[in-house]
Formats: structure tokens, sequence, C-alpha cells
């Protein structure tokens, strides 16, 4: 028998969503072997799904696989920390100007945060993750540039791991990133492209804060 049961959508992209929800919540553990066996038990998949799966994990950043090793749920260190939120940066403020010039919140964005919103009222870790990660989403999808998506894409797996790997949402209180998303958002509405730039560097520096000083802390204690 199957341990874990999966949703109504394709196989293959059910699989890919439970077992990056199980990643990036700490169910599978930093360092953590996840092999094509071991997903093929525990979902009752075929071996091939179960491949097609980590490979496509590997290669958004949520696990890695050495040369003839398994595949691994990666633990970053502090230089790629600072290398990751350098490029999210980076990708995230030419967003953000864009969409000030344009005076442009998608729906995708409203709906992340009144999404995230409720789950601080509740303090819903997981969710307050899952709807973070749609917000920042939002603004890259909203610039409709179908090679910056791609190229986000490519880090937006070890931006997801951070999110829930260093529990970040939990050394602040449930509001504060909340608040700090209306603030870009309203700058955004404003067509103050300076203000919603601005907003969001210092957004993503607290953020950046919270992992490093969980790091530190981490680093202390052994």
């Amino acid at each position: 028998m199957s341990q874990f049961k999966l949703g109504p959508a394709s196989l293959t992209e059910a699989l890919f969503e439970s077992l990056r929800a199980r990643i990036i919540n700490g169910e599978i553990a930093p360092g953590e072997k996840v092999t094509e066996q071991r997903v093929a038990s525990e979902y009752g998949v075929a071996r091939p799904t179960a491949k097609s799966c980590l490979e496509r994990l590997t290669n958004m950043g949520l696990l890695r696989r050495a040369a003839h090793k398994s595949a691994i749920v990666p633990q970053l260190d502090e230089s790629e920390l600072n290398d990751l939120f350098f490029s999210r940066t980076t990708f995230e403020l030419a967003a953000t100007a864009h969409l000030a010039r344009a005076r442009l919140v998608s729906q995708e964005m409203e709906r992340a945060q009144t999404t995230m919103r409720l789950a601080a009222e509740r303090q819903d870790f997981a969710e307050q993750v899952q709807s973070d990660i749609a917000f920042h989403w939002a603004l890259v999808h909203g610039l409709r540039s179908e090679r910056l998506r791609r190229m986000y894409e490519m880090i937006s797996g070890e931006i997801h791991l951070t999110m829930g790997q260093y529990a970040a949402h939990r050394r602040t209180t449930p509001t504060t990133v909340v608040a700090e998303h209306d603030t870009i958002m309203a700058a955004i509405l404003d067509g103050d492209e300076p203000a919603a730039c601005e907003a969001l560097a210092e957004h993503l520096d607290r953020a950046r804060d919270r992992v490093l000083a969980q790091v530190h802390e981490a680093a202390e204690a052994h």
C-alpha cells in the first residue's frame, strides 16, 4: 500500500507538488536522501514517474544530485544564501519597477496577499510560506516576460527552500510580512517606482537577515 495519496491532478504534477511541499515544509529534512525507490514506494508510482519528478526538483534546486549519488535535500551555506538573495533581488526589482510604471497589481498578487493575511491570522505557517511564494511569483509573472520567468524559475526552488527550511516567518510577528507586501503593492498602485523598489529591496533584506540569523545561531550551537 502506498503511504501518500495524490490528488486529482495529473499524476506527475500531483507527485511533484506533494514532494515540493514536503521539502519546503521540512518534512523531508536537509541532507535526507530522496531516491526513486523511496518515492515509488511511498506514493505507489512507477519508477520512471518518480525519476521524472526528481529530475524536475533537482533542476529547480530543491534537490541536489552528484554523479552516481542519490538526490538529497540541500543545506545552503552563508555564501550561497547571500548569492541567492542577490540574484532574487535583481529579478524582483526589475519586475517591481515595471509594474509600478504600469500601476499594475495583478489578481494573482491580490489573491496571494489575501491568502497570506488569512494564514497569518490563523498562524498557519505552511500556508504563509505557500502564499508568500505565490506573491513573489506574481511579481515576476506580472512582467509577462517568458524569458525572465524561466530565469527566475532556475532559482525558485532554492528561494522556496529558504522560506520553509529556515522558518523565517517564525522569527517575526505573523503580520509583519503581510504589512511589507501591502507597502509594496500600495507603491506599485501609486505608480511610485522608487518607493516600490525601495520597499521590495527592504523586504528582501529583512528576509535575508532573518535567514542568516538562523544560520549563525545554528553554527554557534555546534
